[in-house]
């Protein structure tokens, strides 16, 4: 290699570095001041259950704003997925702004909806501005996405190693994606570490006993695994049932509005409380105490409604209510620790839904502790093998 050649790659390398220090920079503080607004507006809206009748008038103002000023960012995450796959424009910074405004609005009032998206699209649409900037070409712009991602996904969960493997493994392109680890993992670290400079706290969760592992174990490991897959499968289905349920209503401003109507009534007859926003607290109860056996399905279902009709936000904190509760009721039926079911169904219900084990593997081993990567492995395995290819 000629002296020349040396110099370019240097000089390559060096412009990586910073453009990934940038884009973790900017993504982990944006995560941060998120993460911080959101804990706000939670704590007012559990303070005041009495914004839960403005729903309809939220969704509704959310909906004009997207019909408004949201074309060509609408489709949100799907967005970023069709830019990877098939590269067309540069995807517009407004995406960052509106979507972090919506979510927030979103969780203010109660609708059923998580973080992640939002975190993951202010970040990717941070990154893609890059490619202009630094006039970078498709290959290197897929790399900025796939950075973006990974520092959202890490920043906003505490778990760089795991968003480093699920930014690679969500878009499944094995042309690049050896090629794009130390990337992914650079930025997911800084990301994490700069949102923790700004004195972010991420739920802390402990699974009290992990069993000898035996066939006897392994067996009902299998066992709920399948049944994890089973209902990440019947998430997917109420999604796409929704979804074409709410191309009916022809003005999308609508969707949100007819959605919270919808909501408000489910929530003047039935005591909702628990399942409003994201669900922290029903998360963690899920490790220690016995939960509803209908926890995860009433999730289930508010979740898939109201993101099928244009809420915004994420769906992984869902998934994991969804996934933790049902490992919490499993204990009536599989001779299994009730933390540690709930742990497996905490990742592996997610996993199911977006066909991304091997990332969901190594969350568990974060959030979880190495222990617990023998039953984690086995439950997300299963799960995706069962939750069908959607």
């Amino acid at each position: 290699m000629g002296v020349g050649r040396i110099n370019m790659w240097v000089r390559k390398v060096i412009s990586w570095i910073i453009i990934i220090t940038l884009i973790s920079a900017l993504a982990g503080s944006s995560s941060a001041l998120f993460l911080w607004l959101l804990d706000v507006a939670t704590n007012y809206r559990e303070q005041h259950y009495q914004l839960i009748w403005f729903l309809p008038v939220a969704g509704l103002a959310m909906g004009l704003f997207y019909k408004q000023y949201g074309d060509g960012v609408h489709l949100g995450s799907k967005l970023i997925y069709e830019e990877f796959k098939n590269p067309q424009q540069v995807i517009p910074f407004k995406m960052a702004p509106m979507v972090f405004i919506s979510t927030i609005v979103s969780h203010l009032f109660g609708a059923s909806v998580g973080r992640e998206g939002t975190a993951v699209q202010i970040s990717a649409s941070i990154a893609d501005q890059f490619t202009k900037l630094f006039k970078l070409s498709q290959r290197d712009r897929k790399m900025l996405l796939v950075i973006g991602i990974s520092a959202g996904f890490a920043s906003v969960f505490g778990t760089p190693l795991a968003a480093s493997i699920f930014a690679i493994e969500v878009f499944h392109d094995r042309k690049y994606e050896y090629k794009f680890i130390i990337h992914s993992l650079l930025a997911a670290y800084i990301a994490h570490f700069v949102c923790l400079a700004w004195g972010i706290h991420h739920t802390a969760y402990r699974i009290d006993y992990i069993p000898a592992l035996s066939l006897t174990t392994i067996f009902w490991s299998v066992n709920a695994g399948l049944i994890f897959g089973l209902i990440a499968y019947l998430y997917t289905r109420f999604l796409q049932l929704f979804s074409k349920l709410s191309i009916h209503i022809k003005n999308m401003a609508f969707r949100p509005f007819i959605a919270g109507l919808i909501i408000i009534c489910l929530y003047y007859f039935f005591d909702l409380r628990k399942y409003m926003g994201l669900g922290l607290p029903s998360i963690s109860s899920s490790f220690i105490e016995q939960m509803n056996s209908y926890d995860f399905l009433i999730k289930l279902l508010l979740t898939s409604f109201t993101i099928a009709f244009g809420f915004k936000g994420g769906e992984v904190t869902p998934l994991f209510f969804i996934g933790a509760t049902l490992g919490n009721v499993l204990i009536w039926f599989i001779p299994l620790p009730i933390s540690l079911l709930a742990a497996m169904g905490f990742v592996a219900v997610f996993a199911g839904v977006t066909n991304t084990p091997l990332a969901c593997i190594l969350m568990g081993a974060e959030l979880f502790g190495v222990e617990s990567v023998f039953y984690i492995s086995i439950a997300c395995v299963v799960a995706f093998l069962f939750s069908g290819k959607k």
